[in-house]
C-alpha cells in the first residue's frame, strides 16, 4: 500500500473508534405526577 492509502485507512479507523467509544448520555426528563386534590 502507498503512504496515502495507509493514511486514509488510519484516519478512517481513528474516526470510527472516536465515534463509537463515547456515546453521549441521553438527557433524563422526569415529569412530576399530578397530585390528587379531590376537586374536578
Amino acid at each position: 500500500m502507498s503512504i496515502t492509502q495507509k493514511l486514509v485507512v488510519a484516519l478512517g479507523f481513528v474516526t470510527f473508534i472516536a465515534a463509537c467509544s463515547q456515546p453521549e448520555p441521553e438527557p433524563i426528563v422526569v415529569e412530576p405526577e399530578p397530585e390528587y386534590t379531590g376537586k374536578l
